[in-house]
């Protein structure tokens, strides 16, 4: 079977990509596409109420999962 592999579409005009507010916490949500062709659409929370510190931790961990 494959290793899964991460699908990120960035929209530059939007800062939020992949990010969502729910009550006041930052969320990042991802898909990864599985090697049985099945997807897994990811959901994490940030732990922070922060746009900006939101935006950093959902740089950071993009950027590992794309790493990886």
């Amino acid at each position: 079977m494959r290793a899964p592999t991460l699908s990120v579409r960035v929209n530059r005009k939007n800062p939020d990509h992949h990010l969502w507010n729910n009550h006041g916490t930052w969320w990042l949500h991802y898909t990864l596409h599985m090697g049985d062709f099945t997807k897994r659409r990811v959901r994490k929370s940030l732990g922070t109420h922060d746009v900006d510190e939101a935006r950093a931790r959902r740089d950071e961990a993009l950027a590992n999962l794309a790493s990886n």
